[in-house]
């Protein structure tokens, strides 16, 4: 979720409820993550809200690890949340959140696997001589190995490889390397499938042979 964008629908999270399906969205323009879940329910159309950041990560926090069942009430401008001992209101953001399926990219070619744990230790290590400021790191994919690079205006550099399930081109990407961390952090499996069409496109990235989340990271221009 964006924090204090002026575009204000971004400074919360999409609840997408349609029949037998919730998916909830959230994006600050560079990156986006979506997850979509089965639950029992009929709708006659598609619900649409967004919910403002501070109502999300109070939400969050009164749901954690409980197995009671939270029962919500979907109003005009406000949504309540009934669980256990808790009754939780927030108001909703009043506008349009962005067509979030034409950001997920769909036309990546170029498919590698890796150990989720060794790579995020890997861009981390590396990050630490990247620009203060863009905190970029490049990537230089080829056959069954990634090459994480990063300098620094100090003419600092960093370079490390790491093993990775790879068999297309070669290519050369880069990406704000906090980003790349976040999802890596989130990620319950121990692999990650990252998906890239090219050095332009948005990167994919998900547990191998896709879950029920999925992240989209924008590149950046090194």
């Amino acid at each position: 979720m964006a924090q204090q964008d002026v575009r204000y629908y971004l400074n919360g999270m999409l609840l997408e409820i349609q029949s037998n399906l919730l998916r909830t969205v959230a994006t600050d323009g560079h990156r986006l993550a979506m997850c979509s879940r089965p639950i029992e329910v009929s709708v006659s159309q598609s619900q649409k809200l967004i919910v403002p950041r501070k109502g999300i990560l109070e939400l969050s926090r009164l749901l954690d690890d409980s197995d009671e069942p939270v029962s919500l009430t979907l109003g005009s401008s406000h949504v309540r949340a009934h669980t256990g001992d808790f009754t939780f209101t927030s108001k909703l953001i009043d506008g349009k959140f962005p067509d979030y399926e034409r950001v997920v990219p769909r036309n990546g070619d170029k498919v590698l696997i890796a150990e989720r744990a060794e790579l995020r230790q890997v861009l981390s290590r590396t990050a630490i001589l990247s620009n203060e400021k863009y905190r970029g790191v490049r990537l230089y994919l080829e056959e069954n190995n990634l090459k994480v690079m990063a300098n620094n205006p100090e003419q600092e550099e960093a370079e490390e490889n790491i093993a990775v399930e790879y068999n297309g081109g070669a290519m050369e990407v880069g990406f704000n390397v906090g980003y790349l961390v976040d999802v890596l952090t989130v990620l319950n499996e121990e692999r990650v499938q990252i998906t890239l069409a090219d050095p332009n496109s948005s990167a994919l990235l998900e547990e191998p042979g896709g879950g029920d989340a999925l992240y989209v990271v924008m590149p950046m221009r090194l």
